[in-house]
């Protein structure tokens, strides 16, 4: 079974301190540069592209990011929220009512992923492959990965895995690497992981048991 995944919502509330003008100008930059970069290798877009996808002057754009990098930080935060909160733990919870199951609906909802003609693959590692562990938008990339770790292991824990954040390294390996697949054109990857994934969980309570 799959889940439909929808295009990313962009429902980020400004401060209230911020006049209306200003709180809409800084979202219409961060989506249009969601847009563009969760598509697009960081170095390949241009600032003047986000210029005129947002519709904002250049003096704007910079008063809101003053760097490329302060744009993408924001960026991968609204994934963080879109992505791994927002598709892949309220799909897997909406799918099953068990821990378990909610493990193995991960790889349901990346099926519907994988079938979307707009299909983008991880924005968190194409990041850290384009950029580099050691930079900024690197390391800011690891600790996202890092929540959606903390995703998996929440559920491994619930489900009485032995070791959920062991657990979790390798059911990340699972879906990093259905990820990859099916960029590379296997639309089956994530139901392939899926009963790769059986046989993680099954091995987990063999070992536990003995």
């Amino acid at each position: 079974m799959s889940i439909a995944v929808p295009s990313p919502v962009f429902a980020a509330t400004p401060p209230a301190a911020r006049a209306p003008a200003f709180a809409d100008s800084h979202e219409r930059i961060i989506e249009a540069g969601y847009r563009l970069f969760c598509r697009r290798a960081i170095r390949d877009v241009a600032m003047d592209e986000v210029i005129l996808a947002s519709g904002v002057a250049k003096a704007t754009l910079y008063r809101h990011f003053p760097t490329k990098d302060e744009l993408v930080l924001a960026i991968l935060k609204r994934r963080e929220t879109d992505w791994t909160f927002g598709i892949v733990d309220s799909g897997a919870r909406s799918l099953s009512d068990q821990p378990e199951g909610r493990l193995l609906a991960i790889f349901d909802v990346f099926d519907g992923w994988f079938q979307r003609e707009d299909y983008e693959a991880c924005t968190f590692v194409k990041v850290i492959l384009e950029m580099g562990a050691d930079h900024p938008l690197g390391r800011a990339s690891s600790a996202h990965l890092a929540t959606v770790s903390s995703v998996v292991s929440g559920f491994a824990a619930e489900a009485g895995l032995a070791e959920p954040e062991e657990f979790a390294r390798s059911w990340l390996i699972l879906m990093k690497g259905c990820i990859v697949q099916a960029a590379a054109g296997d639309p089956s990857a994530a139901r392939r992981a899926r009963a790769m994934g059986e046989l993680v969980i099954a091995a987990n309570r063999a070992a536990a048991s003995n």
